[in-house]
This record gives C-alpha cells, sequence and structure tokens, in this order.
C-alpha cells in the first residue's frame, strides 16, 4: 500500500514536470516571433502627397481677356505660387488629372463666368460717407458749396478708414480688385485697402490751400514724400501723388508734385478735362488746353493716369497717345454732372488706353458700380454717335478689364487671365433671371449681368468674397457707422 501511495505521488510529480515543461515551451515559442518582429525596421506607411497647387478654379467659362480673346467653355486657372497665376486650360481629363487632385483649395465654378477682376480706375472712396448729401447741381456749385464746406468740418483719418471699408465692402461685391484713388489721409486709405486684401493705385491728393490732412503745400508734400516711401515694393498698394488738376494747382505745385512722385517712381493721378470751363478758362490763361498746358510744364508721361479727358481735341489726344498717358473714362459721373461726352472712339483710335471709372460715391455718382459704366460707357457713345456699332460690348468689357490695366501702366500685372499675372478672379453666376439665356459672353457682361451677380472675389490668390460673402471687410460695422456719419455730416452743415 506504502508503496502503491509512492508510486502514485511519483506521477504527480511527472505529470507537473511535463506541464511546466510544455508551459516554458510554448513561452518561448510564443516570445521568438515577438523578438524577431522587433529586430525588423517598421514598415513606411505612404503618406497622402503635398498639394501642388495653392488654388485650382476648375469648370467655368473661362473669359480670359488676354491678346488672343480666348474663351474657355470648360476651363481650369491654376495659382501655385501664392498670387501669381500658372495656367489657364482647358478642362481635358489630362489637365484635371494634373491640377485638381492636387490643390489646397478647389474652387467648383461650374456654371458660372469667370474673368480677370473689374479694374475700377478712378474714384474718391472715402466719400461714400457723403453718398447723396447734394445732387442735381453743377461740378463747381457741388464742389464749393457742398462737397469743400463739409470736408473740411468732418474729414479726418477716423472718416476716411469707415468710409474706405464702406467702399472696399461696395466695390468687392461688384468684382472690382483694383481701384485708383484720389483723397485725403491716404495712408489711412491704404492700411485698410492693405488689410482688405485689395489692390490700389492709390494717390494722396495735393491742392493749393488748406485740406483736411495738411494746411499748406509743404506739409502735403512731406505727407506724401513719406507715403511713397512707406508702400514702396508692396504687392498690393501702389502709392501714388494726385495733384488734384491744373485750375486748382499752380505750375510749380504741379511741376513739385510730378518731380516727387518720379523720385519715388510712383504713379501721378490728375484730373484733365473734365468740363468745358476748365477748357476756357485754361485757354483764357494760359493761351492753349489743359492737356497741352501740363505738357509744357513737362507733366505728362507714361506714369499718369488722367480722369475724365473729355474736352480733347486731335492735337491733345496726339500729345496724350504720344506721352502714353493713361485715360479714365467716367460716363456716369460725366452725365449726372452734365460735364460733357468724352471723345472714347477717337481717344481709342488714337491709341490712348482708356480705361473705366466711377469716379465719386457722392455726387458725381452715387455708387460704385463698374458693371454699370461698362453699360453706360457703351450706349452712351452709341447715342452720341447715332451708331449702335460706335463703342461694342466687347470693347467696354476690355477698358474695365485689360485696356483698364494699360491705363493703369499695370498690364503687366493684371487685366487678364494669363500665366504669370497676378491671380485676380472673378466668378458670376448663371442662374438669375437676368443672366439667361446666353448667346455672347461679352453682350451678356456689358449688358444683362450686374454687379449683384458676382458670387467670388480673388485678389492675389487670396479669396475675399466667396459665394456672396465678404471675408476680409466688417461690413455690418462700416454699414452702421456710416449711418452714424449721416447726423454727424448734417449737425455739422447746420
Amino acid at each position: 500500500m506504502k508503496s502503491q501511495n509512492l508510486c502514485q505521488r511519483s506521477l504527480v510529480v511527472l505529470a507537473i514536470l511535463v506541464l511546466e515543461l510544455l508551459s516554458f515551451q510554448h513561452l518561448v515559442a510564443a516570445q521568438a516571433p515577438a523578438k524577431h518582429k522587433q529586430s525588423q525596421k517598421p514598415a513606411k506607411q505612404k503618406s497622402a502627397p503635398e498639394p501642388i497647387w495653392d488654388l485650382v478654379v476648375a469648370g467655368g467659362t473661362v473669359v480670359t481677356m488676354d491678346p488672343s480673346h480666348r474663351i474657355l467653355e470648360n476651363g481650369i486657372v491654376v495659382v501655385k505660387q501664392g498670387d501669381t497665376i500658372s495656367a489657364v486650360e482647358a478642362s481635358t481629363p489630362a489637365a484635371v488629372n494634373k491640377y485638381m487632385h492636387e490643390a489646397k483649395q478647389l474652387i467648383d465654378a461650374k456654371g458660372k463666368l469667370v474673368l480677370p477682376g473689374f479694374i475700377n480706375g478712378h474714384t474718391h472712396a472715402p466719400m461714400t460717407l457723403l453718398r447723396g448729401l447734394k445732387d442735381d447741381v453743377t461740378l463747381e456749385e457741388w464742389l464749393t458749396k457742398s462737397i469743400f464746406p463739409a470736408e473740411a468740418k468732418n474729414v479726418n483719418e477716423e472718416f476716411v478708414r469707415w468710409g474706405t471699408r464702406l467702399a472696399l465692402a461696395e466695390q468687392i461685391r461688384g468684382g472690382v480688385t483694383t481701384f485708383a484713388d484720389m483723397y485725403y489721409f491716404e495712408d489711412g486709405v491704404a492700411e485698410e485697402t492693405k488689410a482688405a486684401g485689395v489692390r490700389g493705385v492709390l494717390g494722396e491728393t495735393i491742392l493749393d490751400f488748406p485740406a483736411p490732412d495738411n494746411k499748406n503745400n509743404d506739409a502735403m508734400l512731406e505727407y506724401t514724400e513719406k507715403f511713397l516711401k512707406r508702400w514702396q515694393g508692396d504687392a498690393l498698394i501702389h502709392a501714388a501723388a494726385a495733384p488734384h488738376s491744373m485750375y486748382i494747382c499752380s505750375e510749380k505745385t504741379l511741376q513739385d508734385t510730378a518731380a516727387l512722385a518720379r523720385r519715388y517712381n510712383a504713379p501721378i493721378l490728375i484730373h484733365v478735362g473734365e468740363t468745358r470751363k476748365e477748357l476756357n478758362d485754361s485757354r483764357e490763361k494760359h493761351g492753349t488746353t489743359p492737356v497741352q498746358y501740363l505738357d509744357k510744364l513737362g507733366i505728362l508721361g507714361p506714369d499718369v493716369l488722367a480722369a475724365h479727358c473729355i474736352y480733347v481735341d486731335d492735337t491733345d489726344r496726339k500729345v496724350l497717345a504720344q506721352r502714353h498717358v493713361g485715360c479714365v473714362h467716367n460716363p456716369s459721373s460725366n452725365m449726372m454732372l452734365a460735364s460733357g461726352v468724352a471723345p472714347v472712339i477717337e481717344e481709342r483710335a488714337a491709341g490712348i488706353a482708356v480705361g473705366l471709372g466711377t469716379d465719386g460715391p457722392a455726387g458725381s455718382n452715387n455708387d460704385l458700380n463698374l458693371m454699370e459704366e461698362m453699360d453706360l460707357a457703351a450706349k452712351l457713345q452709341k447715342i452720341t454717335k447715332m451708331d449702335p456699332r460706335a463703342l461694342s460690348a466687347k470693347a467696354v468689357v476690355d477698358m474695365a478689364t485689360i485696356e483698364g490695366a494699360r491705363a493703369l501702366h499695370m498690364d503687366k500685372e493684371i487685366g487678364s487671365l494669363e500665366a504669370g499675372k497676378k491671380a485676380d478672379i472673378v466668378l458670376l453666376g448663371l442662374d438669375a433671371p437676368n443672366a439667361v439665356p446666353m448667346f455672347d459672353v461679352y453682350a451678356q457682361l456689358a449688358y444683362a449681368l450686374k454687379g449683384s451677380d458676382v458670387e467670388t472675389v480673388i485678389i492675389g490668390g487670396r479669396v475675399v468674397m466667396r459665394d456672396k460673402k465678404l471675408l476680409t471687410v466688417d461690413e455690418p460695422a462700416a454699414i452702421a457707422k456710416a449711418r452714424e456719419f449721416k447726423y454727424r455730416v448734417e449737425a455739422s452743415l447746420k
């Protein structure tokens, strides 16, 4: 019995030893692969390729305004390096594969028009806050009895900044991506314009009497020089000098201002030949026309942007063309003030680059709608010449884009959708009742579409309005402030 128990215990011990041995072997077997895996380098996971293109606008009807006036029914506009267009192509399968799959930002433009941003060649942006102050009077009465007194009592830097913000909101909504401005505290205008991401040719106004920002001529020139220095080389802001006109500035003021601008390679903005009174006074005082007087003083050149150019004869037009002066036609203003009709047909035939402008949004034109100027420019020439062929839809779209860029001497940068130019792009919707049907793109732009049809605006590759939502200007605040200023201005004139 005793030996039997001993035998049983021996079997139990043996069984335990066998189980422990098997357990140890299993553990070793389990750990061996793990050690093998640890000795291997982890396999590299394939990461998604970095987007090559900053922005791609695809699928719309692209109206290039390039030298051949290409229209791509289903096109792609590609921005690679921040603010510059890399390619403008048809949406072929190869182009779609190349661009659309590697874009940081893709804008679907299907069913929309895609074209270069509009250029407002002449305005006084902060005057939005004087909109409707005094209408239906002559230019001289408007200036001397209403605007100059109101400006003297109200215009300060705060006024200018809020007026500019309101103007920027209005212009972006209308598809304007570049505007040329003449006003006071222009450094403030530049800061607001830069903050909104809008391109501006901005001129500090110089006069021969006290202005809201500078009380004498020396101070005006000193301010302007600091302004020109500050903004040199900026991607968006082109600081300019703006002697108001030959009837407000003396010979010395005109020459000193032009010399200052040329010292900094800055543009010169000036009113020229706007009224018959200006012409008559110039002939009486100087024995010649405003254009020929300015040329005699050495003011005219390829850096000059001349607003209006209504009273210019054959000799004047030859001078303007020879000096490569850009002109800006302001049909609404010229009609509203009964200033006259600019000889746009003859100016263009003489080789002068003629752009379009709204003029100031008070008294001379109460809005900043450049698409309206296209419509009026064409129709005003037609009725004046009694010829429906006088100025075509295509011609006025030119004037709002590429020819406007030539007038500003900026056609190497803006005005058309071409590789190497700035990515200033607008998208217009084609779903409103006034937008359909469309047989001719240029006629639709000139006569049927409105500023309200602009949906998306891109300036220098930056989206500043998308699907009619402003992204860079606080529009409600600007509107509220404009209402406040209305009561301030009214009270100041009592």
